[in-house]
């Protein structure tokens, strides 16, 4: 299992089990919001732990140039 796997409890015997992909989308939803100046920002999905607040990963003019960063972001998490 790699370092930044993340992991749940089994409901029943309380023991950790790895996330799929999907699972993790759906926990920590896509965090793209769009500012007042009309361009999309990129958050990362679990807060830091240090400040409690999410991380800027960029700024973006479509949304759809910021689905394509978090993809690529996504894949270089994983790969």
């Amino acid at each position: 299992m790699r370092g930044g796997a993340a992991l749940m409890p089994h409901p029943a015997s309380g023991h950790l089990l790895p996330l799929s992909f999907g699972a993790c989308v759906a926990l920590f939803p896509r965090m793209i919001r769009k500012l007042k100046s009309g361009e999309y920002r990129l958050y990362s999905r679990k807060p830091d732990p240090k400040s409690g607040k999410r991380k800027n990963l960029g700024t973006f003019k479509s949304r759809a140039a910021a689905e394509k960063h978090e993809r690529a972001v996504q894949y270089f998490k994983h790969h």
